[in-house]
């Protein structure tokens, strides 16, 4: 299922107006005289035929080409924001490309037939997207009839599966509601009357799932670092397009809860990089490509969301680069003057996150506090930066519908930085993307006691009743992760994903690359220290190795592994 590496994203051509990133690396070139066919597959050229097959009657995963998010991505639109882009400035060019890419779409994709009609949140994406142009092309009002019927055909697609949208309890129902929203106050705004029904139900859902989907601390339901992003840029346009065409505001709950989420992502961002760690399920989403900046920099993202419902920006992203910043100029929105502060520390108990953090450093503990579907075996796992090099991360998602093993190795508990009870997973899975028998976190403790170093605590007992304890300190040049384990059958490995940049070499209970050093020890006999190969997909459908440090217990005990990085 992989591709050339050849296609693969190149930073130095990131300012190309001619390309576009399928999720988020695989460089597509705009500059090309046909439209893209729509149902094959840039990544395999594998090309699907669904005929005029109604879209209920389109199975979900035993389509020819694997994993169909292949295909929906290019009829996600984000060459229309391009073209939009480019258009504005007066290039003749775009704007033809765009109307003749346009029609083709809606040729190639009759109403409610085929496959990209399957799905109701790629519509919404693309509904979204549609708004984002008209915006940027100042054709909100008075819009051509076919840009209007467009929108129309779509909010009939996503109404009638509204409801199944927000029985999920994630993105969808964000998606969806919104779209609903924005397409609602679009088409009344253009004399369609049943804009304004579809509106008030967009925004009465939209209210609905900042309630319930996002936790007080910011946490949202998905436990995914970028389907927040997602979910927050869906929340930073609703506001938009309500501000555009002068709608009632949102309730105060609403701004608390945005704000709340914005709050969340600023604290995990790396304000040198934008990059964030790769916690929880990623597929490549991004809704607001509008900026040159990589997928994986959230930091337009969040400078978007805290100029619209703060006013105000973080202070570590002050100096941020203008690319970041441009994102405020396509909305119209001038930089906020004043800025607010992220603490170092960070404690979001109601979605099981930790933050320890020093001038240099950082560390990020997930923990279990499932009040919404477990999809990611990650209970425990810590990734730590040092600046903004990623030392121990996860692995990500790859793809949510490819041949074995990826297909079970990505949310398994190998593909993450903890322990693993005798070659079982923390949590069982039943069903594609759940997981069952969810523990809740005991003991979770942050302390800040100490002016030198902050720790952090919590312990969790899985359904055989293996019992692993972790405590996480960080120090000024010092990480030490200590692991009390009990209650499995043989064996107990605990896994150490490392940076794939660094020359790693194993001797003994020690590994180092020269200038960091890790060193294991324990009150029990260590059966086995080993360096092995696993692997990691920092953007979705395309995976890369990464050096695993492995160290396996056959007695309950403590472990601690402690990591130098100043030599």
């Amino acid at each position: 299922m992989d591709f050339d590496v050849r296609n693969s994203i190149n930073v130095e051509t990131k300012s190309d107006l001619d390309v576009i990133y399928l999720f988020g690396h695989y460089r597509f070139s705009l500059a090309r005289s046909t439209p893209p066919d729509w149902f094959k597959s840039p990544f395999t050229q594998k090309k699907i035929n669904t005929g005029s097959s109604e879209w209920w009657q389109i199975p979900d995963f035993s389509l020819n080409v694997g994993d169909i998010k292949q295909i929906w991505e290019l009829s996600r639109f984000d060459w229309l924001l391009k073209l939009a882009q480019q258009a504005s400035t007066g290039d003749k060019v775009s704007s033809g490309k765009l109307e003749l890419w346009l029609q083709n779409w809606i040729h190639n994709n009759p109403p409610y037939q085929g496959v990209n009609w399957k799905c109701g949140q790629e519509a919404s994406i693309r509904v979204l997207h549609l708004i984002t142009a008209a915006h940027i092309l100042d054709n909100l009002d008075n819009a051509e009839q076919g840009l209007v019927d467009l929108i129309q055909v779509h909010l009939q697609r996503i109404a009638p599966t509204l409801s199944y949208a927000m029985a999920q309890d994630n993105n969808h129902g964000t998606s969806e509601a919104a779209a609903m929203y924005a397409g609602g106050l679009f088409l009344k705004n253009n004399g369609v009357k049943q804009g304004k029904d579809w509106a008030l139900l967009g925004k009465k859902w939209l209210e609905n799932r900042a309630k319930k989907l996002i936790e007080n601390d910011g946490s949202f339901s998905q436990y995914s670092v970028n389907y927040h992003r997602l979910m927050l840029d869906t929340l930073c346009l609703s506001e938009l397009v309500r501000a555009w065409f002068g709608d009632t505001k949102f309730s105060d709950s609403f701004h608390h809860k945005a704000r709340a989420a914005t709050f969340w992502l600023s604290a995990l961002v790396d304000p040198e990089s934008g990059d964030v760690p790769n916690i929880g399920a990623n597929d490549g989403a991004r809704l607001i490509p509008l900026t040159h900046s990589d997928y994986r920099d959230y930091r337009s993202s969040v400078l978007l969301a805290s100029t619209v419902f703060f006013q105000a920006i973080p202070s570590q992203l002050a100096d941020s680069p203008s690319t970041n910043f441009a994102i405020l100029q396509w909305f119209d929105l001038e930089r906020p003057a004043k800025c607010f502060d992220i603490p170092h520390h960070n404690l979001f108990d109601d979605g099981g996150y930790a933050l320890l953090a020093n001038a240099k450093a950082r560390a990020v503990i997930r923990y279990p506090r499932f009040k919404f579907r477990a999809g990611q075996n990650d209970l425990l796992h810590v990734d730590f930066w040092l600046g903004q090099e990623n030392l121990l991360r996860d692995a990500g998602s790859y793809s949510y519908n490819c041949e074995e093993p990826w297909q079970s190795y990505f949310p398994s508990v190998v593909a993450h930085n903890s322990i693993q009870f005798d070659t079982r997973e923390q949590m069982p899975r039943v069903g594609r993307f759940l997981l069952g028998a969810w523990p809740d976190a005991k003991f979770v403790e942050l302390n800040k006691s100490n002016k030198k170093s902050v720790s952090f605590v919590a312990a969790y007992c899985d359904a055989w009743s293996g019992q692993h304890k972790r405590q996480v300190m960080l120090g000024e040049s010092l990480l030490t992760i200590t692991d009390t384990v009990s209650g499995f059958d043989k064996i107990a490995v605990a896994r150490y994903r490392l940076n794939p940049q660094r020359a790693w070499a194993i001797k003994g209970s020690e590994i180092s690359d020269g200038e960091h050093l890790i060193r294991v020890s324990a009150d029990v006999p260590i059966v086995s220290v080993r360096l092995v190969s696993g692997w990691e997909s920092r953007y979705y459908f395309k995976k890369t190795t990464v050096p695993v440090l492995e160290v396996e217990l056959h007695q309950e005990g403590s472990l601690t592994m402690e990591y130098f990085w100043a030599l």
